[in-house]
């Protein structure tokens, strides 16, 4: 049961969880997924998400979103889904919450750089990382390595994943093999991240300047909440005009949501989250015109706000500093903290170069923005960081 409420037959339920890794007693004064979602809370790499960013590098200004905010953000817009449909709230956040603690510095753009530098050592995807943070890599407890979660906060964390590495996974990988579906709770995380991402990067686009209300009137979702924002309150000022339409644009696909899920579930006749899981299909979804205006935002987002000339130029400085930090240290991992240069020998040791490399990875991906900069600078010099976006950038039009 989730927050004092009979959950639907559908749903995951704490008291029958798959269990973790290493077994322990039960929790005594809450359930299995809330002691999952107070661990992550506690954690080093949730804590880091406060300086790890998606489209704009922190040093730009405390403005624009981060890890941390747009996790919370994601939390939030699956926990009022999950009440809905009658899904755990408290599995829903855990998932929602820790499905960015992989990430590296500088987003995308320091995970496609961390990517080419281990391509010959299995390469880097932070879905996968997210795991491994949580299985392996954070130092908390005296009984295991990780967090020690349930395998239905670790089968939403690992949204996506290739078949050699799902053969690797053992029963959490199987449905990457079998082509089947997690529970409902993690689709529901994946499409909470997905309306949280989109619409709020319309909203620090927009807030930097680098698109504007004139661009994003081509895009149907945006148009039409932004006339209807118009057309209920006149003479808004346009910051608030524009928090007003993301948030009714977020409203309608929370509802659409809602309903088209539920439908789904309904046609399919699921029972148990082992039915649900047994389909090929997800049953968490939008509508269709619902989804067509996903698509259409994505791709405006892509072209014109991700693909910015300024976002490349400081996507490109990012790629370097992650390039950079990376060899160095492959090159002489003394320059690391002794903790971690230890780290780096011992998986040398076991695992010759691509454990070696690996170990790299793991201290790289686990940096913040700053850090990442600041460790660059001492390392080769003060870079000139180029700007994306801020002071002196067009207001957002009336």
């Amino acid at each position: 049961m989730s927050a004092g409420r009979e959950l639907a037959s559908w749903a995951a339920r704490a008291e029958r969880t798959r269990g973790r890794r290493v077994a322990e007693p039960p929790p005594v004064h809450r359930s299995e997924y809330q002691r999952d979602r107070d661990r992550i809370v506690h954690s080093t790499a949730f804590r880091r998400l406060m300086y790890k960013t998606q489209v704009f590098v922190n040093h730009d200004g405390d403005m624009y979103r981060t890890r941390l905010t747009h996790s919370l953000e994601v939390a939030q817009v699956g926990r009022t889904v999950a009440r809905a449909l009658g899904l755990d709230e408290d599995l829903t956040e855990a998932i929602s919450i820790a499905h960015d603690l992989g990430h590296t510095p500088f987003g995308h753009a320091g995970q496609d750089a961390l990517n080419a530098c281990m391509r010959e050592h299995g390469g880097f995807e932070h879905n996968l990382q997210s795991l491994r943070v949580v299985d392996e890599l954070e130092e908390r407890y005296a009984g295991f390595n990780g967090l020690n979660l349930t395998f239905e906060a670790r089968e939403g964390i690992l949204k996506h994943c290739s078949a050699a590495n799902a053969r690797q996974l053992g029963a959490l990988g199987e449905r990457f093999l079998a082509r089947t579906q997690p529970g409902l709770e993690a689709q529901l995380a994946n499409l909470a991240d997905g309306i949280a991402y989109n619409n709020h990067d319309v909203d620090d686009g927009l807030r930097s300047g680098l698109i504007s209300v004139e661009q994003l009137a081509t895009v149907a979702a945006f148009r039409r909440n932004w006339s209807a924002t118009a057309a209920a309150h006149p003479g808004l000022a346009s910051r608030r005009a524009v928090h007003e339409t993301v948030r009714r644009m977020i409203g309608e696909l929370v509802g659409d949501l809602i309903e088209e899920s539920a439908r789904r579930i309904a046609a399919a006749g699921v029972v148990t989250i082992d039915d649900v899981r047994a389909l090929h299909e997800p049953l968490v979804g939008f509508s269709a015109e619902r989804q067509a205006e996903v698509v259409e935002l994505k791709r405006f987002l892509r072209q014109e706000l991700y693909q910015h000339e300024r976002v490349r130029s400081m996507t490109a400085m990012a790629q370097r500093v992650v390039s950079d930090l990376f060899q160095a240290w492959r090159a002489t991992p003394s320059l690391l903290p002794p903790d971690h240069a230890e780290a780096v020998t011992r998986a040398a040791a076991a695992d010759g170069a691509s454990g070696e490399a690996r170990a790299v990875a793991d201290y790289l991906a686990g940096m913040t923005d700053r850090f990442a900069l600041a460790e660059h600078a001492r390392l080769f010099g003060a870079t000139d960081w180029p700007q994306s976006g801020g002071a002196g950038l067009p207001s957002i039009p009336t």
